[in-house]
């Protein structure tokens, strides 16, 4: 399904449960993924509350529409598509680059979220270069250079080995991204800082990142949750990067505790 965003970009999206249920969740994916992203926390969250994910624009069946981007615009899409289906309120969650679009998205529209889950994430990367370097690479080198880099910080070495359907997935979505659309939304990240807006959020905050998470270290959720008056931590053991996929059932357990 699509909805239309208010400068007409087509956002794609997808329903799990029962689009009229009391409690209402939104999923925000990472970084170069697509709304498929969430689909084993999706599927067990709808049998409580009726799950939108959504391809971020640039991504997966969304338009890939022509730069700069900014996490900014990135949830006011959200709300379009909120509109769209005339839910006027959600708990909002992301990993990683959706971490920071939820971020964002409570910020800008504060009255619309009843919970936020932030997931492998940060406020503030730090020194935009990397992500230049990164979103260049991408273009001038294609995405599949990048995957030997992608592998290590996604997952754990132990999952790498025990789950190579699930690596292969994440390999295949990424590699499908076009390359100019990846290169804005790195520059994206890069420029993204929200550390003024924490104090603002008033809403019941879960915070998890995986103990091996060198993409958006422990530091990095420490200040958020230090920033979030009322958030709770939670170190995951033995995960990395990309939480949501690699320990579903946790990731679905902590967002049940602010829905």
């Amino acid at each position: 399904m699509f909805a239309t965003t208010r400068d007409g970009i087509r956002i794609g999206y997808t329903i799990f449960g029962n689009a009229d249920a009391p409690k209402k969740v939104a999923l925000i994916h990472s970084l170069a993924m697509d709304r498929t992203f969430w689909q084993p926390v999706a599927e067990d969250l709808a049998k409580d509350a009726a799950v939108l994910v959504i391809d971020c624009r640039g991504h997966g069946q969304s338009d890939k529409a022509k730069g700069p981007y900014t996490v900014e615009q990135f949830a006011d899409d959200l709300a379009d598509v909120l509109d769209h289906l005339g839910w006027t309120s959600v708990t909002v969650a992301g990993a990683s680059m959706g971490g920071c679009i939820s971020l964002a998205f409570t910020i800008r529209h504060a009255a619309r979220v009843t919970g936020l889950g932030l997931f492998d994430t940060t406020a503030y990367y730090g020194d935009p270069k990397a992500w230049t370097e990164r979103g260049d690479k991408g273009v001038s080198d294609g995405l599949v250079s990048l995957i030997p880099f992608q592998k290590t910080r996604w997952f754990s070495d132990k999952f790498n080995a025990d789950h190579a359907d699930v690596v292969q997935k994440c390999i295949d979505v990424f590699v499908a991204n076009e390359t100019a659309a990846y290169r804005e939304t790195c520059l994206m990240l890069g420029a993204a800082d929200l550390r003024d807006g924490l104090s603002s959020i008033k809403v019941p905050t879960c915070i998890l990142v995986g103990e091996e998470d060198y993409a958006t270290p422990i530091p990095m959720a420490e200040y958020l949750h230090a920033h979030i008056k009322g958030s709770t931590l939670t170190i995951a053991k033995g995960a990395r990067h990309l939480s949501p996929l690699e320990i579903p059932g946790q990731i679905a357990a902590k967002l049940r505790e602010i829905i």
